[in-house]
Formats: structure tokens, C-alpha cells, sequence
């Protein structure tokens, strides 16, 4: 546990800008779904696209192997969402992850609506805990996102007396929130896999 005192320090000391990557992360994603029901031809369309680049395909082949379900899950959180869309762009340009993932937010949102014709209750119900889990840890990139602007616009808050070693401070604050992000997407992976592969199919069966 002392690996995770770091990054609840840096939480604690910055709790009004943690809580509103909170908001920014979960509530575009809420306005996302809303937009889903109203519009149900984003949703129509998202789910389209997914068929089409082969996604769903992917999915199906894996679920009767949730441990490399797993794994796959953890791969796209990570290397197709939080280091592309936050962190590596927030590297060269301060802030710009935030926006960037409140959009995708947004569009995982529509994609996840419960429509007419979509993915049931027995689906809807344990796939909330993944998006629960897999958006915190996405807050928290944004945050550490934040954390590195501060102190590379503002070096004098973190100590330093120039934007060169700001930058360089920002990162290893980076560094400590990526810590309890990265357990968070190996969690949130793993239940998703076998919330996917088990307990969608028994609830499915119960709900009958």
C-alpha cells in the first residue's frame, strides 16, 4: 500500500480538480447515453462501426476465453485510449487529453445507450460496474494530465523555479497517478471479461 500513498496525496492535495475530471469523465459519458436514447441514430451508427472494423466479431471469438479477453480489454484501455487520446497528447500540449477523452466520453456514452432492440437489462446491469470501474481509472489519467499543466505553467506550485524543471516535476506526478490507473484498468478488464463470458449469460437466463 505505500506504492498508492503518493497518488492519494496528490488527490488529496488537489481534491477540486480530481473531483472535476470526475465530473467532466462521467458526466459527458451520462450526456452521451442521454443523447443515445433521444438520438438513436448515433447509437445506430456507433454500433455500425463497430461492426464493421470487426470489433464485435472480436468479442465474440473471445468470450469463451476470458483470461485472453481479458488481456485484449486491458491492451485497447490502455494503448487505444489512455496513453493516445490523454497522456501522449497532454505531453506536448497542456490540458488537451481532457477534452480530447471528454469527447470520447461522450461517444462511449451514445454507444452504450439502451435503445429499443439493444443489449438488455441482463447486459446494462454488470457492465455499469465496468464503466464505473474502467472511467475512474480514466479520471485519474486526466487528472495526472492536469497535474503535469500545473506544474508546467505554474512551476512555482510544485516547488520549482522554472517550466523546464516544472515539466519535469509534473511528470513524476504523472508518473504516481498512472500507478492506481493502471490497477484500475487490470481490474476493470478482468471483471469485464468475466462479467462478459459468465455473468451476462446466467443473468440472461434468470431474467427469463
Amino acid at each position: 500500500m505505500r506504492i498508492l500513498h503518493r497518488p492519494f496525496q496528490l488527490i488529496r492535495e488537489n481534491l477540486g480538480a480530481y473531483l472535476v475530471m470526475n465530473a467532466i469523465g462521467y458526466g459527458l459519458f451520462i450526456i452521451g447515453l442521454v443523447a443515445g436514447v433521444i438520438f438513436p441514430e448515433l447509437n445506430t451508427a456507433n454500433v455500425e462501426g463497430l461492426n464493421d472494423d470487426g470489433t464485435a466479431d472480436q468479442v465474440l471469438e473471445l468470450i469463451t476465453k476470458p483470461w485472453m479477453f481479458a488481456l485484449v480489454i486491458f491492451l485497447v484501455n490502455v494503448f487505444t485510449v489512455a496513453l493516445p487520446i490523454i497522456t501522449l497528447p497532454s505531453l506536448v500540449v497542456p490540458f488537451i487529453g481532457i477534452p480530447l477523452f471528454a469527447y470520447k466520453a461522450f461517444d462511449i456514452g451514445v454507444t452504450l445507450a439502451p435503445v429499443p432492440g439493444g443489449p438488455g437489462l441482463h447486459y446494462q446491469i454488470p457492465h455499469s460496474v465496468t464503466v464505473v470501474i474502467e472511467f475512474q481509472a480514466y479520471v485519474l489519467v486526466m487528472f495526472g494530465a492536469y497535474l503535469l499543466a500545473m506544474a508546467l505553467l505554474r512551476p512555482h506550485t510544485v516547488g520549482e523555479e522554472t517550466r523546464l524543471r516544472g515539466y519535469l516535476r509534473g511528470l513524476q506526478r504523472f508518473g504516481w497517478i498512472w500507478i492506481p490507473a493502471l490497477a484500475l484498468f487490470v481490474i476493470g478488464a478482468v471483471y469485464e471479461a468475466l462479467s462478459l463470458s459468465y455473468l451476462v449469460s446466467w443473468l440472461a437466463g434468470a431474467m427469463r
